[in-house]
């Protein structure tokens, strides 16, 4: 008995390699196109489930199978850092978590073939030194940067300066693994292949 389509909600690259990583191969990718504003009052790790589930329903109106999103969150206590999207946005998430421990959450959601819908959150703790401006503008010049919730990538050139994390590593690139596998093993679905 063949499984049904595996969609990925997500146009993240990273998310497209980590689901690799464990063997899992998307037969469709299909961005959603939401507004991402948080809410008032919002807490990050609600807002990361949130969007996630948003993001797997509003790919699935239009395809049938498993439909498999996520999103991630960096957090510095309650405040929601944006996805920068300029060089000064970037450095100014950077200097808001120079020094600090911040949680990054990833929210994952899948739909399954029954249209069951499973979500969970997943949250890393991490912290960079204290970061002077030029170590900042090292990571802007890396550019690994845009688009990047919190300003940052940690598989990038950021990487240099997170003295620790506490968690799920994936989670903190785009997808906990453990648990975007758990979720798949739950809905039945077998990797095509294995790594």
């Amino acid at each position: 008995m063949s499984q049904p389509q595996l969609v990925l909600a997500s146009a993240s690259p990273r998310r497209l390699d980590l689901l690799a990583q464990i063997g899992v191969q998307p037969d469709l990718v299909c961005a959603a196109d939401l507004d991402e504003t948080p809410q008032k009052g919002e807490l990050p790790a609600a807002y990361a489930r949130r969007i996630a589930v948003a993001k797997a329903q509003a790919v699935g109106a239009g395809h049938d199978g498993l439909i498999l999103a996520g999103d991630t969150v960096v957090a510095c206590g309650r405040r929601i850092l944006p996805k920068a999207e300029t060089a000064d946005s970037a450095s100014a998430c950077l200097r808001l978590l120079s020094g600090r421990q911040h949680r990054v959450y990833g929210g994952i959601a899948l739909i399954t073939a029954d249209q069951k819908l499973l979500a969970r959150v997943v949250c890393s703790k991490v912290r960079f030194r204290r970061l002077n401006a030029a170590d900042i503008d090292a990571c802007i010049a890396a550019g690994d940067w845009q688009g990047k919730a919190g300003g940052y990538a940690i598989q990038g050139f950021a990487a240099r300066y997170i003295r620790y994390i506490d968690g799920s590593y994936s989670n903190i690139v785009g997808f906990s693994l453990y648990d975007v596998a758990a979720l798949l093993d739950t809905a039945g679905y077998q990797p095509a292949r294995q790594p």
